[in-house]
Parts: C-alpha cells; structure tokens; sequence
C-alpha cells in the first residue's frame, strides 16, 4: 500500500469544506498533497505538512502555446510562477495547448513545440517540471487542442526536455479515447502528473461509473512512476467521505 502519493484538487472540495475541515481531512486520510489552492491557503497548507503539488502556469485553457502571438506573455508568466514553485517547492506547473480555433492540429503542434522549447530551460533551471494537460474536447473543454495523449507524447519527444511532460486526466482520456492502462503504460516516460474522476459525470470513484480505479492504480504503480496522483472530481455527497473512498480506491 501507499505506493501512490495521492492529492487532491482544492477546487473541487474547497466549495463546500472550510479551509480548515479540508485540510484535517486530508492529513486524516492521508493525502500528501494539494493542488491548484489559492495561493493565500499555501502557507496553512504546508504548515499542515501538505505539500503543494500543483499550481497554474499561466492564464488560460483556451489560450495557449498553439499560437505563437501567446508565447510572450506565457514567458512572463511563467517567469513569475516558476519563482514561486521554487519558493514553495511545488514540483509541477500545469500549462495548456489552447484552443484550435480553426487551427490546423499539425501547426498547432509546431507552434506548441517551439513554445514549449523557448520556456523548457527557465523550468529545468528552476527544477520545475512543466505538464501540459490533457483534457477533453468532447464534454467539458469543447474546441481544446491537446485533446489526445498521442499529440501530446508528439510534443514532449520534439521538445525533449526532462522538464516538460503530460498531465494524463484520466477522466479526460477515457472520454476521447478509453484504453487508459495501456495508454498509460506506453507512454509513463512523458508522464509528469496525473488526474483521476469518475466517467460519465466526473464524480466519486464508485461503483457507478466505468473506470476501475483499483486496476489502474496498481498499473500506474507497475510502471514505477514516482509523480503524484490527484483527485479531481466533484462529490455526489459528503466531500470528506467521498475523498476517504477515492484514496482507498487507488491505495495500492
């Protein structure tokens, strides 16, 4: 057991849990992490010996790498968030494709590596790894363009950086492509982060939903990843138990 540090994603409790239960019911539990919380909570977070897994990288989903007009910006912002990451320890920054937007997915990807490339050595020297997350087109982010893990490997192989990998949403994936346990064990190497939620609705990780999160974990396990697993999913009903059930669920 506990071969998966697991997180949770504060936007997904922190709605309907004081900052204070939140926190007691993770250390309870035995999450190790928190990810993307306001910035004003870090310091009660990691005084609770909570580590800040995760944070934003740059503004915003629809807004990304894919168009070269957004490269100057997301430097200047990742320049002010990577000072942070060092400055609270946080392993990941997440960033984003962007939308397509009538884009063509092949210059998007050239836009998205060159992007990447001009950003990749201000990370590697902050010891920050960049995740660009997979998400959805389908459902939830409608028009993204990193919406296939394929894409995404595509991207980190051309930038070859130690320090710019994947967020797999395995929610996400499912959604777009499914065969999430072999997908995860070819691809563990561009890996950097990971997501979980229970398909279809994006709930607890019960027995009403089609991923079986006990298998999955014991693959992500097998594989020897060393990242993080976060929660991301939002509670049918009591947040606290619902938090307690999704932890056992990946507690391999």
């Amino acid at each position: 057991m506990n071969q998966i540090k697991q997180s949770l994603a504060w936007w997904c409790f922190g709605r309907t849990m004081s900052a204070a239960d939140l926190i007691a019911a993770a250390v309870k539990i035995g999450y190790q992490g928190v990810e993307m919380a306001p910035e004003e909570l870090w310091k009660q977070i990691t005084d609770a010996g909570l580590k800040i897994v995760t944070a934003g990288g740059h503004q915003s989903i629809p807004s990304g790498f894919n168009r070269t007009a957004n490269h100057d910006r997301i430097e200047a912002e990742l320049r002010v968030n990577l000072e942070k990451a060092v400055q609270w320890k946080i392993p990941c920054l997440i960033v984003f494709s962007g939308n397509r937007e009538g884009m063509d997915d092949q210059e998007g990807m050239e836009n998205t590596i060159a992007g990447l490339r001009r950003v990749a050595p201000l990370a590697e020297a902050a010891g920050v790894t960049l995740v660009m997350e997979l998400l959805n087109s389908k459902v939830d982010h409608a028009d993204y363009m990193c919406d296939r893990t394929a894409w995404g490997v595509e991207v980190c192989k051309a930038v070859n950086s130690p320090r710019v990998k994947l967020l797999y949403d395995i929610y996400h994936m499912q959604i777009m492509e499914g065969d999430v346990i072999r997908t995860i064990r070819s691809s563990i190497e561009w890996i950097g982060h990971m997501h979980t939620a229970g398909n279809p609705g994006r709930n607890d990780l019960d027995d009403t939903q089609e991923l079986y999160y006990p298998a999955i974990a014991r693959a992500i396990a097998d594989t020897g990843y060393t990242g993080y697993v976060g929660q991301e999913f939002m509670p049918k009903g009591d947040p606290a138990a619902a938090l307690e059930q999704a932890f056992k669920a990946c507690d391999v």
